[in-house]
This record gives C-alpha cells, sequence and structure tokens, in this order.
C-alpha cells in the first residue's frame, strides 16, 4: 500500500484524503521541484505520483505541512482557549497516548478521532497561578476543547524517560492523575520541559515537581533561560569581586592616611618639645 492512501488529519483542519491530493499540496509550496512547464512537456501524473510516493518527498512534505500545522493550532489555543480568561499561554506541546486509557463501561457517545494538546498557562493579574491544560480538536473541526486541567502545584513528578538520548516519550504525574504520553517530536517535548521547568522554578515556592530521566539540556544546561541567568550571575560575581578589591584598597589606604597621621601627631608633640627646651 502506497505510504499516503489513506486520510491524513492535520491540527487546523487541513486533511489530504491520499497521495494525490498531498502531490497537489507539494506543487503548491515547491515551485523549484515542480516547475511550471507546458501541458505538452508535462509527464503523466501517475508516474510523478509514483516517484513522488518512492522517493521519500511525501514523508518530507507532511512532516512540514505538519510543523507549520501545530505551530498555528498552538496560535489558535493560545487565542481561543486562555485570551478570554485573561491567562496566557507559555507552551504546549502534542501528544499522544502510550498506552489505551481505560474507558468506564457507561461511558458512550464518543466523538471520533482527535488531537490533544498539553498546554502550560499563567494567569495575568497577580497573584500568578499557573496550571497545566489538556485541550482537545476532534477530527473535522477548527475549534479547539478544553478537558481536564490541573493547578501546577498538584504536579508531582515529571519523568523524561531516558536521560541519556532524544526521546518523545514522558509521564506527568498529578496528586490524583497519571498520565503516560508520547510527543509528535523530542525536540518539541524538551521545547516544552524546558518552558516547564522554568516556570515551576519561577512560581512555584515551597513543593516543587521532581524531574527524573531528564536530559541536562531539558533542565538547563543548554537552554537559553541558564545561560542567561549564567551571565547574569558572573556579572554579579564579577560586581562583587571589583567592589570586594576596592573595598580592600579603600582600607589600606584609610590605614596609610591614619599611619601618616599619627606620625605627624608624634612630630608635632617632639617639635614642641624641643621648642620649649630651647626657650628655657
Amino acid at each position: 500500500m502506497p505510504p499516503f492512501s489513506k486520510p491524513y488529519y492535520f491540527p487546523t483542519g487541513l486533511q489530504f484524503s491520499n497521495s494525490r491530493l498531498l502531490l497537489k499540496a507539494y506543487k503548491t509550496v515547491s515551485q523549484e521541484q515542480y516547475p511550471g512547464e507546458p501541458e505538452a512537456e508535462r509527464r503523466d501524473e501517475n508516474s510523478t505520483l509514483e516517484e513522488f510516493e518512492s522517493s521519500g518527498t511525501a514523508e518530507n512534505t507532511l512532516c512540514a505541512l505538519l510543523c507549520c500545522s501545530t505551530m498555528s493550532a498552538k496560535s489558535a489555543i493560545s487565542k481561543e482557549i486562555f485570551a478570554p480568561l485573561d491567562e496566557r499561554m507559555l507552551g504546549a506541546v502534542q501528544v499522544k497516548r502510550r498506552t489505551k486509557k481505560k474507558i468506564p463501561f457507561l461511558a458512550t457517545g464518543g466523538q471520533g478521532e482527535y488531537l490533544t494538546y498539553i498546554c502550560l498557562s499563567v494567569t495575568n493579574k497577580k497573584p500568578t497561578q499557573a496550571s497545566i491544560t489538556k485541550v482537545k480538536q476532534f477530527e473535522g473541526s477548527t475549534s479547539f476543547v478544553r478537558r481536564s486541567q490541573w493547578m501546577l502545584e498538584q504536579l508531582r513528578q515529571v519523568n523524561g524517560i531516558d536521560p541519556n538520548r532524544d526521546s518523545a516519550e514522558f509521564d506527568l504525574l498529578f496528586e490524583n492523575a497519571f498520565d503516560q504520553w508520547v510527543a509528535s517530536t523530542a525536540s518539541e517535548k524538551c521545547t516544552f520541559f524546558q518552558i516547564l521547568h522554568h516556570t515551576c522554578q519561577r512560581y512555584l515556592t515551597d513543593r516543587k515537581p521532581e524531574f527524573i530521566n531528564c536530559q541536562s539540556k531539558i533542565m538547563g544546561g543548554n537552554s537559553i533561560l541558564h545561560s542567561a541567568a549564567d551571565s547574569v550571575t558572573s556579572a554579579v560575581q564579577k560586581a562583587s569581586q571589583a567592589l570586594n578589591e576596592r573595598g580592600e584598597r579603600l582600607g589600606r589606604a584609610e590605614e596609610k592616611t591614619e599611619d601618616m597621621k599619627n606620625s605627624a601627631q608624634q612630630f608635632a608633640e617632639t617639635a614642641h618639645k624641643l621648642a620649649m627646651k630651647h626657650k628655657c
């Protein structure tokens, strides 16, 4: 079966029913690969389609379109779900479950296939409150639905699964829930983890969640935020050292001034005694 013979649904509602439609989309976004040619010189569409599917271009096109669509979806989630509540979305990751969730016996009326996003947001009003929200988008719909939500204080553990390699898998443990997820890409998970870790450090003062099995770059080893913090710390240390050195120089100058004062007083006393002796 050709790799794109079945429908592919995108977060923004974009759908390709087969490789032929995906090829048309590819032609639209990549004029260099498929330049406009006179109709008489154009190759047969079926042979072009076979070449498109077998060359790997189809997979690359799907990945590129999916990336752009995911970014567009996150922007839409921010405006549709969080902005009306005066909240600001800090980050989001598209996920799917690694294990099937047990559905209650009485649960009925499923709405079909859907996409899931784990979103991190904060309130604009003080005191700032951070929360993690599960958002879904059902197939055929361009709108998003808010599902489960937890306050950041309820997050107990973040499991990166493998600290030695890039992995899209991760677990989130809350006070009353536990989910096993796999992100759309390892890099998307890494970015979300960096934002989540920084948010926990900034807004949680008492009980902070445990980050386990995470790469150093996720914990801040190679992050922009960590580099900025290192720069600020280095600047503070240099300024402190300069102040200490200046203080030491001022201290030495003060000691020399005191010695000169004492010497001047002793000289004055000696001169006065000599003057009184010769006067007598």
